[in-house]
């Protein structure tokens, strides 16, 4: 009888930290990330990806083709994010986004998808230290990546004027 008791005491103690930790990692995977200011998260994410394009284009004038992967790669990264810092409802007056994001959502997701392969494209033939395909590809992502999403989603930034 008192093994019995043992193993009972063994099974309730085991289902309880099952049970516990179960409820932790549900409560830790709903808890929120970011500022919980979207626009302000995803207006950051925008400048850190510019930054790194930025990056991109200097390393590669350079001709540091290698250096170009690890820019790329964050760039893949940041677009696997995207369409989470779009939450229905959050144009505001702040934000650059066009009312079309929510309209053409599926549209949406396509030009952040298509943001991450073009910059898994670049960073892969960039690690394989193909010079010519890495500086094609460098040549023509501002139009096929980024305004992939910029043209029909974003703003125009507004026209300095000219002196």
């Amino acid at each position: 009888m008192n093994g019995r008791l043992r193993l009972t005491a063994s099974v309730i103690v085991t289902a309880s930290l099952v049970v516990g930790v179960a409820a932790g990692c549900a409560t830790q995977s709903a808890s929120k990330t970011g500022s919980g200011d979207v626009v302000a998260d995803r207006q950051r994410l925008m400048k850190s990806v510019g930054a790194n394009w930025g990056d991109i284009q200097a390393k590669a004038k350079a001709g540091n083709i290698e250096g170009t992967a690890v820019n790329a790669e964050v760039l893949a990264i940041y677009a696997q994010q995207i369409t989470s810092l779009f939450p229905a409802g959050s144009g505001t007056e702040k934000s650059k986004a066009k009312p079309e994001i929510w309209q053409k959502w599926s549209e949406f997701e396509a030009a952040a998808k298509n943001l991450e392969t073009q910059a898994a494209k670049l960073r892969d033939t960039a690690r394989a230290k193909n010079e010519q395909a890495t500086q094609d590809i460098v040549k023509d992502f501002g139009r096929t990546a980024c305004g992939a999403c910029h043209t029909p989603f974003r703003q125009p930034p507004p026209q300095q004027p000219r002196s």
